[in-house]
């Protein structure tokens, strides 16, 4: 099953297509930490990541993992082994936070982009997670819940997205 990501605002999943957005400066295959584009390419998915305080555990193939307080995902150059990881907060290494005050990361699944043997500067944190207003993101795609909850039952472990 592939997910794919046409333009910057539509995806598709079979015949399902959905209003979606990408980074706020389109779609590239030159990504840079910071430089609020969408990796162009082919990329496996990661786990669900998911808010329990705020929904039940939604339905899906996926393997469900609880977003804690303590959770983030590293996006310091800084720190070549943990680079594009999920860590453990620690105050000295920036991060994304996966337990936010808004809903953004209420789901959330990772991309696999620049993943395995991670480079460091060439981009970190590019999620598959939620928006209100499809305001353009720093590099991800996010859809309504509504959306991303149809998405996750069509969806497999070995699912991929597609960035055009």
């Amino acid at each position: 099953m592939t997910i794919f990501v046409k333009n910057k605002y539509t995806l598709h999943i079979d015949e399902f297509k959905f209003k979606c957005c990408i980074g706020k400066k389109g779609s590239t295959k030159k990504k840079k930490e910071g430089d609020n584009k969408t990796p162009r390419g082919t990329f496996k998915i990661e786990h669900l990541y998911f808010r329990k305080d705020r929904m039940e555990k939604p339905l899906t193939m996926l393997k469900c993992i609880q977003i804690k307080k303590n959770m983030g995902w590293c996006n310091d150059i800084r720190f070549p082994k943990k680079y594009n990881k999920f860590i453990k907060i620690e105050k000295k290494i920036k991060h994304e936070k996966l337990k936010r005050k808004d809903h953004k990361y209420d789901l959330l699944i990772p991309i696999k982009y620049n993943f395995k043997k991670p480079i460091i500067g060439q981009g970190s944190c590019i999620f598959i997670h939620l928006t209100k207003d499809y305001k353009p993101t720093a590099g991800c795609v996010a859809l309504k819940e509504k959306d991303f909850m149809i998405m996750l039952k069509l969806i497999k472990k070995n699912s991929t997205i597609k960035i055009f």
